[in-house]
């Protein structure tokens, strides 16, 4: 079972169980999409408050670092090189412009403009001026129009770094940002929300939830059945793909010889042998549920466990709905 250790994302950890295993999972679900749903049409602080939030979860939900850094590792590693991207790619809003003139017949624009010399009252000691200067002896006025620079009234920026071909803007830093703590909620969450529950929790809680689809004649225990029936057989596949990768190795078959066509026919056997070998281990599932009774969901069920919401559960509610009613009132994308 090799390939089921290098692959730990999403497998159930049992041991050692915290706060996190023991709320129900219809309650686990609930947040599970809240983290989905909350994310989407927010502002920027919001995502990053999310981020935190989900951080401080699986910090407190004594999980051991030994997991985190196997599953969680790539994952900060790709968000990094997201926001890294995003915060130096062009933000698609461009500050040049085509003139629509000429440069040499705009030349006369940066020429000093001489304004007119204002009207200065007369004194009431000589109403007709005869004793003030002559016009000519006083120089006008003149203003440079490139060397004024007038001082901004706000501390806005839209242009945070920029150093040779790298430019970092407003939009492309927002836009950085929205892609790494998308992609950070949704793997993390979801990652989490695997890791401490049980398969078994999960689709229990996903009937309970469905079960006013009822009404619409939907089959809801048909659907949570083959949800189990498929997370149980998922780990049976990769045991095939294991044994059949391990006959390879052991019968050296050297791919360069075959070439092309040869190692495409290899290929299709392979998988014809792995199809035959799940197909058998399906016949032998339908067999023994068959055997134990199991001819009808609805005739032959089995409770996994009493669902039923604890205080601890409740706590986890009522922070859900605060959460929800500060993402209504302080999340919006007008909050910025």
């Amino acid at each position: 079972m090799d390939l089921l250790r290098s692959l730990p994302i999403g497998l159930y950890l049992e041991r050692p169980r915290g706060w996190l295993h023991r709320l129900d999972a219809r309650v686990k679900l609930g947040w599970l999409m809240s983290f989905l749903l909350t994310p989407l049409v927010a502002n920027t602080p919001w995502r990053v408050a999310l981020v935190i939030l989900l951080v401080l979860i699986a910090l407190s939900s004594r999980i051991p670092l030994r997991v985190w850094r196997k599953q969680v590792g790539w994952l900060v590693l790709f968000c990094t090189m997201l926001f890294s991207i995003g915060a130096i790619a062009p933000d698609g809003l461009t500050n040049t412009h085509q003139q629509r003139l000429p440069a040499d017949e705009l030349t006369f624009d940066l020429a000093p403009v001489k304004l007119a010399p204002s009207s200065i009252r007369n004194p009431w000691y000589d109403p007709f001026g005869f004793g003030a200067a002559s016009p000519s002896a006083t120089p006008s006025p003149t203003i440079n129009p490139i060397a004024v620079e007038l001082p901004q009234p706000t501390d806005y920026r839209y242009v945070y770094f920029e150093q040779g071909p790298i430019t970092i803007t407003r939009r492309s830093l927002e836009l950085g940002i929205y892609l790494s703590t998308l992609v950070f909620t949704l793997l993390f969450s979801t990652n989490l929300f695997l890791l401490t529950t049980a398969p078994e929790a999960i689709t229990a809680g996903l009937e309970d939830l469905m079960l006013p689809l009822r009404r619409f004649n939907v089959p809801v225990t048909e659907l949570a059945l083959t949800l189990t029936l498929s997370l149980r057989f998922l780990p049976l596949v990769l045991e095939e793909i294991q044994n059949l990768a391990r006959s390879i190795q052991t019968r050296a078959i050297d791919w360069r010889k075959l070439g092309f066509w040869g190692g495409v026919k290899t290929g299709l056997i392979v998988v014809d042998r792995l199809l035959e070998n799940l197909l058998l281990r399906a016949e032998q599932m339908s067999g023994a549920m068959a055997v134990r009774g199991f001819t009808a969901p609805d005739t032959h069920r089995v409770l996994w466990h009493e669902s039923k919401l604890r205080q601890l559960d409740s706590v986890a509610i009522a922070i859900m709905l605060i959460v929800w009613g500060v993402r209504i009132i302080w999340g919006g994308p007008g909050w910025d």
